[in-house]
Formats: structure tokens, sequence, C-alpha cells
């Protein structure tokens, strides 16, 4: 009936928009009662909370269980995590809106979706698909109100049943630290929970009057903690510090063998050859898994398996291998003469401008993540199931790809989430999901036994996706006043988003994605160009550039190279007019007092003296998101010039993320982000020769040792503003701030990222 029907598309159309109904994600253990997808409490007074975001360092298994706490009243102490099950329960709609250009059909019968995360086609697609991605800072905008209404109707629910027990109105009954209160009488949540459940949840729940907030303030010195007391503390540090915090590559199934793995060149590599004979007489190995483009070992211990790898010493024919010398050419060739797309325009744009009085050129080299675990997977296959313990920052997409390898119904897939020891967005990939369940397939047949892969350092380093490189062009015209009035941007890359999208959710290989979005215009790749000054006429053009290295996502994204680039070139302006850096960037902030609030906080903390020569003294501000629900950074950075070379001695950020949710995890974030954006400036990045990076080993990057680290203070501004992820917000304004810092120490104009990555 619904395929006959479907010609005329209406009810299947209308089947689509049908609301959906899901099971509970958690059942509850023994002495445990659940309230909804997101908590439970038990017997023993334990509340335990729900968290469908993978936790990657960035504290999401201790702010959305604190959002729970502070509606329901619990005692922090007695509160637990549980990573939850993929479901569509715990859609991710802000980021499916996000990302709708990567993941919405071309044509077909439905309507365009829009990317509003109220849009309810969007909505169903979401939860259709199970789309939980943890990314672009979307955990707080897509779960808080969620975990506000979960705990409050428990908390409701837990009123009913003292209530009920004393005689009195519900809504006298007050709930806090673990306890229903009632005048003199109270109950603990433990005793209540039975009786709660039998009760109806008022609709729509009963919300605190004010969301979860904590004061914020000042923090100085690297990874310095104040003497105030931490209000919630992380829920997984202690674990961490003792060890007993599982990772990924931690879990040990009974009879488990464990798989070492060789790749080829980038990007096409297929194994030809490889010597079994010289591999087969180490000892502890079980056999060996050849891939079209792997070459796989099997072993009682990984070390084993590696040690077989090398002496069988594979070999690989490669087509199109990815070459530095031919990347720039790339590059250069689109900057100059290439097709552009205009992706974003104010005002009349370009079009009243015949020459651009000011144009400087900036480059960016593929940076890779330098995350501290290497990719791992643990499966086993048994029964026609495949069961997966991973790292991922996509899980429903990982399951998808791991059953399309085998042959599986995605039902037969089970994913337990595992956390990430970093990642800044490497776990969005899952080639290794894929390879373990291949590998997994044939430990089976062979020996009956699971298995574990994991990728060693310079597996990690050979197969990653780099942030995308580029090349672009940035022209301004002044007006009578001294300000500018037109800005113009040009950018040659890759359409990197899109191509992250066809191998996402198309289950496309690197090069056919790259194949298949060649001259598209992409917004995502090039987002942050646009000033957040009140430049009357500006025009951002993208220059699509088709390159035989896959592009990937990375922390700040986008952000972290256009942020480079515009606060440079704004600093090389007001250098080169005799301004004043500080005052000439609040002269055309316009309307934006949060960021000039920002610039003005971190000069004071800074005691900014101008950025005159010889200062070594670096300014740069950025705006990430819209104008009302964005989130604001200034940082300046002091730099000295001495018989070692240049050293970066301070880094000082003024930072209006909104409302705070915990004050703690967000400075951490905030200078976790400061430190990972200073390794982006002074390192990160690597060559290609005949598709091998050049950099095979973390020590190869120039990431910054704790005697590297600068010392920081960090200036958290209260704001009554939607809260912003602190994670990204600290990254994008490094980079500037210490190339406009080097220009001041030194007299030298660095434009290319890493910075003095291409000489003096």
């Amino acid at each position: 009936m619904l395929a006959g029907a479907a010609a005329g598309g209406g009810l299947l159309l209308a089947w689509t928009l049908m609301p959906r109904t899901y099971g509970a994600p958690l059942e509850p253990g023994q002495g445990e009662t659940s309230f909804d997808a997101w908590l439970r409490i038990g017997r023993d007074g334990v509340v335990t909370v729900a968290v469908p975001q993978l936790e990657m360092g960035q504290g999401v298994t201790t702010i959305l269980p604190q959002i729970v706490a502070m509606e329901l009243g619990a005692d922090w102490r007695q509160v637990a995590v549980e990573p939850a099950p993929v479901s569509g329960a715990y859609a991710n709609l802000p980021l499916a809106a996000r990302w709708a250009p990567l993941w919405r059909p071309a044509g077909g019968f439905l309507p365009r979706l829009t990317d509003d995360a109220d849009d309810l086609l969007l909505r169903r697609w979401a939860e259709a698909n199970r789309f939980t991605a943890t990314a672009d800072g979307t955990s707080l905008p897509a779960y808080e109100q969620a975990c506000r209404e979960a705990g409050a109707s428990a908390r409701a629910l837990l009123q009913m049943a003292a209530a009920e027990r004393w005689g009195v109105a519900w809504e006298e009954c007050e709930a806090a630290e673990g306890f229903v209160t009632h005048e003199q009488r109270r109950a603990r949540f433990a005793e209540l929970a039975e009786e709660a459940a039998s009760f109806d949840a008022p609709s729509p729940p009963p919300l605190r009057p004010e969301p979860p907030a904590v004061p914020t303030g000042t923090r100085t010195g690297a990874s310095a903690l104040q003497e105030e007391e931490i209000v919630f503390p992380r829920l997984d540090l202690p674990a961490k510090v003792d060890g007993s915090y599982l990772f990924a590559g931690d879990v040990r199934l009974p009879d488990m063998v464990f798989a070492a793995i060789r790749h080829g060149p980038r990007p096409q590599a297929e194994l030809t050859q490889y010597d079994l004979e010289a591999g087969s007489g180490q000892r502890g190995l079980l056999g060996v898994v050849r891939g079209k483009r792997f070459l796989a070992a099997l072993g009682e211990t990984w070390w084993a398996a590696e040690q077989a790898l090398e002496r069988m010493a594979p070999r690989y024919a490669v087509t199109g291998v990815v070459e530095s010398s031919q990347i720039e050419a790339a590059l250069d060739e689109g900057l100059l003469r290439g097709s552009a797309y205009r992706v974003e325009e104010r005002g009349t744009g370009d079009a009243e401008v015949d020459r651009f009085p000011l144009v400087r050129r900036y480059d960016i080299a593929p940076a890779v993540h330098g995350t501290i675990e290497t990719a791992s997977a643990s499966a086993r296959l048994a029964d026609g199931r495949l069961e997966l313990w991973i790292a991922s920052q996509a899980p429903q997409q990982a399951r998808e790809a791991a059953a399309k390898a085998i042959g599986l119904s995605i039902a037969d897939v089970v994913l337990y989430p595992m956390p990430a020891g970093g990642s800044f967005d490497r776990r969005l990939e899952h080639d290794h999901a894929i390879e373990a369940a291949l590998i997994a397939r044939e430990a089976a047949e062979s020996l009956g036994r699971p298995v574990q892969l994991t990728w060693s350092r310079w597996q990690e380093q050979l197969a990653l996706h780099p942030r995308m490189p580029a090349a672009a062009a940035l022209g301004a015209r002044l007006a009578a006043d001294g300000l500018i009035d037109a800005f113009r941007a040009r950018i040659a890359c890759p359409p990197a988003a899109r191509e992250f999208g066809r191998r996402l959710f198309a289950r496309r290989t690197a090069w056919a994605a790259i194949d298949e979005v060649a001259g598209e215009a992409d917004p995502l790749a090039v987002e942050g160009l646009l000033p957040p000054y009140a430049i009357p006429d500006v025009a951002i053009d993208h220059v699509p550039v088709s390159l035989s290295l896959p592009s990937g996502r990375m922390r700040a994204n986008a952000h972290g190279l256009t942020c480079f680039m515009v606060e440079s070139f704004i600093d090389e302006i007001a250098h080169d007019r005799g301004e004043e850096p500080l005052s000439w960037r609040i002269a055309m902030l316009g309307q934006d007092l949060r960021l000039a609030q920002c610039l003005q906080r971190v000069a004071r903390l800074a005691g900014w003296g101008g950025g005159a020569g010889g200062s070594g003294e670096g300014l740069a501000c950025h705006r990430m998101g819209g104008v009302d629900d964005g989130g604001r950074i200034a940082v300046v950075a002091n730099a000295t010039r001495g018989e070692g070379g240049v050293r970066i001695q301070r880094i000082v950020a003024s930072v209006d993320i909104g409302r705070v949710v915990n004050r703690d995890v967000a400075l951490q974030q905030v200078e976790g982000g400061l430190i990972f954006g200073l390794g982006l400036t002074l390192g990160s990045a690597t060559d290609y020769i005949d598709g091998l990076p050049t950099n095979r080993r973390l020590a190869q990057l120039d990431l910054p040792t704790l005697a590297d680290c600068p010392e920081i203070a960090i200036d958290l501004i209260s704001s009554d503003a939607p809260p912003v992820d602190p994670g990204e917000i600290g990254v994008p304004a490094v980079a500037p701030a210490i190339a406009n810092a080097l220009y001041a120490a030194t007299g030298l104009r660095l434009r290319r990222l890493p910075l003095l990555s291409g000489g003096l």
C-alpha cells in the first residue's frame, strides 16, 4: 500500500512526519528505577545519568549530569554516568541542522529540509538515523533542555511520592541534596524512587526558574587552580588519575588476540605482495589477514603482530600519490586563476571596488591532530552478531560502515561507546571500525577468538585526514576616516566539509568523495573569513580545488586558519597606517559590544602597551557563531627574541561563552584550546612525499612541551547569552596573536602556518 501510494508523495510524507516512540535505551539494573531515557535512581541513592556524547577530554560526562543533578536536586556525590547506546531518543538536532548541507539528499520527492533545528523533517531524519554525533560544540545546545526536563520530571515524581505519604500537595515539597522535604519531614530519593515511578509526570515539566549557571572569574597560570571550591568537580578525573578509567585500547575480552596493521601510501594503495615466510617465524604470530588495501597480523600480543608485519615488508601499488609540491601548485593555480563562488556577501560586496589597494596572501599547510590515543577498536563476531568496543564521535555511522563491510544487518551490530584519549575531531572517521570488523570476521573463522586492532603512531599519521591546506588573498579599501569600508577574501582550498560529508553519510571512499564534490563551493570549509567588524561591503569567494590529499575535520575547523588570515591582515593594516591595533579594532566593531568588552578586558588584564615595535605584544580577536548566540574571544600574546630564538612568554585571553554551566570545565577547555592553538601555530603540520607524511611521530610535530607552555591567564566573562562550547573558541585567535607579537618583537611579518615553516 505504501509503495503504491508513494507515487503521489503525500502518504509517504505523512508517514515521515508521524511521531516516533523509543524503548528505554538504558535498562534499569537490579535495585534501580528508570525514569526516562536520561536517568535512573537506585536503592543505594545513586543517580545514574545517560550521556549520549563521546567523552574525549572535554568534560561532557560532567556537564550533562550536572544539569540533570541541578534540576533534580541530587547530591553530586551520588551522581554516576553511563554512556548511552545509540538511539533516536538522543538525536543531536543542532548539529543535524548545521550539517544539513552535508547529508541532505539532492532532489527527491521530499521538500528541501531547512537548516533549522526546530524543523520537523530534520527532526525525523535525525531520529530515524540515530544521529548523535559529537562535534562542533553542540552538546549543550542539543541536550541541555532535555537534561533539564528529565531532571524536572523526576523531581516532580519524587515530590508526588513523598506528598502521597505525607498527605500534602506535591507542589509544597522541595527537592535538594538528594532529599525531598516538607517542613520537618524528609525522605531520601532512594526510598521514594519505586513509588515515584508509578505517578504520571506533569506536562510540561516544572523547570526551576533559573537555568544552570555558576559564577565566573579569572584564572592565572598554566593549569593552575585557584583556591576557591570547585562546585561540580569532574566525575571522570579520579579514575583518570588512578588509571582505572578505560579507553578503547584498555578493553580486554576473554581469549582476545591482538592485531597490528599496515596501510599503503595516500590515497589509493592496493596491497600487492608481502613475505609471509619471513613473518611466519615470529614467536606469538597467530595469523595474517590480507585486505585489499591493508595487511594485518594477529598475535598473542600486539608487539608480536607488529614485528611480524615488519618482517613481511608489505608492498603496495599506488595510484595518484600525494606530493606537497603538487598540493602547493594546485592551490597557487586556484588562487590566481581558478573559478570562484561567492559564498558570503554584505552590502555591495566588491561590486563598486575597481581595485583593492591593500592585498596580502596567506598560506596554510596541512595540520594533523596529534591525539594521545591512536585508533583502536575491539571486535567480537559470534552467532551472526558483531560487537564493537570503540571510541566514535559518530557511532551510528560507524555501526553502519562496519555492518556493510561484512554484510550484516545494522541490527546485528552492537556498539559499546568508549571514551577517547583526545580526538580533536579525529574520531569522526571510522576507517578502523571497518578494518576491525573485517579482521574480526577472519579471527572468528580461523581462531574463534575476538580481536583488538590498534594502529601504531606511524599508521595513525599515515592514514589520518589532515586539516585542509589553503591559500588566500585578502584585500581591503580604506574610507576617508581611515577605517575599512570594503573587504574581500578569495580562498583556494578543497571543499573539505563536503568531502567529509560524503565519507560520513554516503560511506564513500576518500578518493570517491573527492571526485564527487569536485568544483563545489563549500561555505563550511571557509567559515570565519567574514570579519566580526562592521565593514559595510564584504565579499567572500571560495575557489574549490581538488587535491589528491583527503581533508578532514579538526578542532575549530576552518576558524583555526581563517582567523589567522583575517586578524593578521587587520593588524598589518593598522601598523602600516600607524594606528594603535586595539583602538582601531574597537572603532570598527560597530554594535558587537560583547567583543568590544573582550578586547577592553584582555588589554587591561595583559597590561597592553600598544603593540609598538620592539614590544613583543600581539593582539587578535574572533567571534564563532552569530551575533546573538556566538562566542567571543580576545587574545594578547607576548613574545621575546633572544639567543635561543623567539619564545612565547605569556598568553592572556578574555572569553565570552555566554552562560557558564561549569566554570572549571570551561576554564580547562579554553586553556586547552589555547595550548592546542599554540601547537597549530608553531607545529602540527606535515609534508607529503610519495604519498607518505614526512612526520611519522609525535616528536616530529613540534608540539609544545610543558617547558614551552607560556604563562596563561583567562578572564571568563559572565553573560546571560545562550551557552557556547568552550572547547573550540580558544583555538582560532592564538595564531594571529602570536604572529602579530612576533612582528612586534622582530619586525618580520609571517603569513604562513605553521609560523617559520616557510623560512623567513
